[in-house]
């Protein structure tokens, strides 16, 4: 299968590097020549030292040579990078090319999908119809560059199209699930990380293993209200893009989100946390869109209400806790 992954940041460049061991014909491209460079001279990425990249991928940064004979177009950017990129392959892409998405996220002010903003841009080109993938799991690119355990969900509203890349990303180390329920494997991969930065502002504030797991399960409460609201099935929050991406993002060292809310927890402002960390923040990003989206179905999402009241409207991490302990109580079998 030939392959091209535009985006070449970490997860980007794993992904490119897990498709060629699996016997893939490999394009890796980035905007960036910068980026291209450091792959191509040291043969690995900055951020994932332990990993080399095997031999044979093909390193890009024309567009028009990096998509026009590829049968799978992989996007890997930031989110808010997404549309300006589908943009660009757009004139290139042939009949019948899978458009597969690995960013986790939410437009703002489109409110759409990852999936959703690849369709909205190709239909701005053309007429012609793709089928769209979104991959998604507890899938750091640190341990899977490194060969580690772990699987993933390949969602498509054509579940043919789904095994297809599915089979082509399994291996002794990934496997790979399908799901026809790509709105809500998408929604849970972009409200986790919102919820991964709560765990984080609590584990900065120095509160304990109990907080942790009280945000984690009340939190998939939440991602899973908004899925079902917006047509999801239940049982997608359940499995490997709901609970199992949440858990690893809300525990993980690898995690961004978790990272920069401990250091947003110790009293650093959001800007000097995300300065610090160096990388994309994806759950600040979603934050917006988020509450947009809670408020178009009317649904109640108090810990992305808080996440957003401290990082968004400078309430104090001590005062958004209080508020969402002090909420009236209720059942927990209303979900």
């Amino acid at each position: 299968m030939k392959i091209t992954v535009l985006g070449a940041g970490t997860w980007g460049a794993a992904l490119a590097a897990l498709l060629k061991k699996n016997g893939c014909e490999v394009r890796l491209w980035s905007a960036l020549q910068s980026e291209i460079d450091m792959l191509k001279t040291t043969g690995a990425h900055k951020n994932l030292p332990d990993a080399k990249m095997p031999d044979g991928i093909i390193y890009e940064t024309d567009v028009k040579s990096a998509v026009s004979e590829s049968e799978v177009l992989l996007f890997v950017t930031a989110s808010e990078y997404l549309r300006a990129t589908v943009k660009a392959a757009a004139p290139y892409i042939k009949r019948g090319t899978v458009l597969a998405t690995a960013t986790k996220g939410i437009e703002k002010g489109t409110l759409f999908t990852m999936s959703e903003v690849i369709e909205d841009e190709i239909s701005k080109f053309t007429s012609e119809k793709f089928d769209v993938v979104a991959l998604s799991g507890p899938t750091h690119a640190e341990e899977v560059a490194r060969g580690l355990p772990t699987s993933i969900v390949s969602a498509s509203k054509n579940e043919a199209v789904a095994m297809r890349l599915a089979e082509a990303i399994s291996n002794e180390y990934m496997r790979a699930y399908t799901n026809t329920d790509i709105r809500g494997v998408e929604i849970a991969g972009a409200f986790k990380n919102i919820i991964a930065l709560a765990a984080g502002i609590t584990r900065g504030m120095g509160f304990g293993d109990n907080a942790l797991a009280m945000l984690m399960t009340r939190g998939i409460a939440e991602i899973t209200r908004i899925g079902l609201a917006m047509d999801s099935h239940r049982r997608t929050f359940m499995g490997l893009a709901g609970i199992g991406d949440l858990i690893v993002t809300c525990t993980s060292r690898h995690s961004r989100n978790n990272r920069c809310g401990e250091l947003i927890g110790r009293g650093l402002s959001y800007e000097e946390a995300s300065r610090e960390i160096g990388m994309v923040v994806e759950g600040y990003h979603a934050l917006e869109a988020g509450i947009a989206l809670a408020k178009k179905h009317k649904v109640e999402m108090p810990i992305t209400e808080a996440v957003y009241d401290v990082i968004i409207s400078g309430v104090s991490p001590k005062e958004a806790m209080k508020k969402l302990m002090s909420r009236d109580l209720k059942s927990e079998l209303n979900v």
